[in-house]
């Protein structure tokens, strides 16, 4: 059995769950998400928690057991805490600047780089340090999902550090070239 997938859903007072089918929607103080499960799945909602069941032990099944539960269980989170993922923009001149729900991020490129975010996804910069950018929403998938996407843009590079990393990725950085001859 799966140690993921055994474990119950518990519900907080301030969310609503409701099962119709293999459809989930959880609905809480920060907005409403919905999934649709595999036919496979027994989903049962039992006082203040939800459990996720699977037909059998064959191999898809147990697969789609633990997700199932771990999908469901960040909705719920994601509807009554949020989401949130921090990065680091590192290198002379490299900031980003929140104008109207936009980031617009300087990056040495020779524009400024717009980043338009998806519906339910707010950008932050720390007022007195641009090189701090958070991105909150609460679709887990979808803030993990953007926060890659910023990256992307200016990796971080290995000799000097410059580029955006995540707040909790080490670089391990590279000695350079030492200089000396034959």
């Amino acid at each position: 059995m799966s140690r993921i997938g055994k474990k119950i859903i518990p519900i907080p007072p301030e969310v609503s769950v409701t099962i119709d089918g293999q459809t989930v929607r959880v609905k809480g103080p920060k907005g409403e998400l919905s999934i649709q499960a595999h036919p496979d799945m027994i989903i049962e909602q039992q006082g203040g928690a939800v459990q996720v069941r699977r037909p059998s032990d064959e191999r898809q099944h147990r697969a789609l057991h633990g997700l199932t539960r771990m999908l469901i269980a960040n909705m719920v989170q994601g509807v009554s805490e949020g989401y949130q993922r921090t990065l680091i923009v590192e290198g002379v001149g490299y900031t980003g600047e929140v104008r109207g729900q936009d980031l617009a991020m300087r990056l040495g490129f020779s524009h400024e780089v717009v980043i338009k975010p998806p519906p339910n996804i707010t950008f932050q910069v720390e007022g007195r340090n641009p090189t701090i950018v958070r991105i909150s929403g609460i679709d887990k998938q979808v803030v993990g999902q953007v926060a890659a996407n910023i990256r992307k843009l200016r990796p971080p590079e290995p000799y000097l550090g410059k580029g955006i990393r995540y707040s909790d990725e080490v670089i391990r950085r590279k000695e350079g070239k030492t200089g000396k001859g034959k």
